[in-house]
């Protein structure tokens, strides 16, 4: 589905990925994980098109995406959730939620009711700004914003960080009830424990390049600790 290789990509002349390559089957769950500053967001940016490759290529569903638009990206089922629980603050729930059907390939209400019951605490909440919205009720709603687009491929960059430990177990839920249906997903993710409840297989990033990579029965071994130890 998602076939990254020898990507490459930074900010002005300083380069932050160094031929990282990686793949995501249908259905599957990759978790992307590395200690702070290692270039996991970059990677995630690159990949939909918010930074441009400097090198490498980016291939979805067969086809070269490598130069196309962000937006182009999305309609062509690459759902992305950035850090920081992006959202329109001025807008109500709904709002968000409508605004982003729009711009949808599919445009389609039910989607919106979909993405609902994957976060049944938003329902009433749908007439509130999205401003006034705690930081993981608005963590629920970027979620659900990408999910009213119907993606096939859902990018999220770390989700449950700064939330409160309740909400972080309903996302867990919904990613988790997200991957059982099907949809592929590609997670960044700190923690190990998480990972492995969830993720198919992994890739460890330091200083921009892949150093470790397996099935998530391998998160368990002291090599991967090593790597992911502060």
């Amino acid at each position: 589905m998602l076939s990254v290789r020898g990507l490459e990509s930074g900010y002005g002349r300083a380069r932050v990925l160094f031929g990282v390559s990686l793949d995501v089957e249908p259905g599957q769950l990759v978790c992307v994980m590395g200690r702070n500053g290692v270039g996991k967001t970059t990677l995630l940016n690159t990949i939909m098109g918010v930074i441009p490759a400097t090198a490498g290529t980016v291939t979805f569903e067969g086809r070269d995406v490598t130069k196309l638009k962000p937006h182009e990206r999305v309609r062509l089922g690459m759902g992305y959730v950035p850090q920081g629980h992006e959202t329109f603050p001025q807008l109500s729930v709904l709002g968000n939620l409508l605004v982003t059907l729009e711009a949808s390939p599919h445009r389609d209400e039910s989607a919106i009711d979909e993405a609902l019951e994957i976060f049944p605490r938003l329902k009433p909440l749908l007439k509130r700004r999205a401003g006034f919205l705690s930081g993981g009720q608005q963590q629920q709603l970027a979620i659900a914003r990408a999910l009213v687009t119907r993606p096939k491929l859902l990018i999220l960059d770390e989700p449950t960080e700064g939330i409160q430990p309740s909400i972080i177990l309903e996302i867990e839920e919904a990613i988790e009830r997200l991957h059982a249906s099907g949809l592929a997903v590609l997670l960044v993710e700190q923690y190990v424990d998480l990972a492995l409840r969830m993720a198919d297989r992994f890739l460890i990033l330091d200083a921009g390049h892949v150093v470790h990579s397996g099935s998530a029965d391998e998160l368990r071994g002291e090599e991967v600790h090593r790597l992911l130890a502060v």
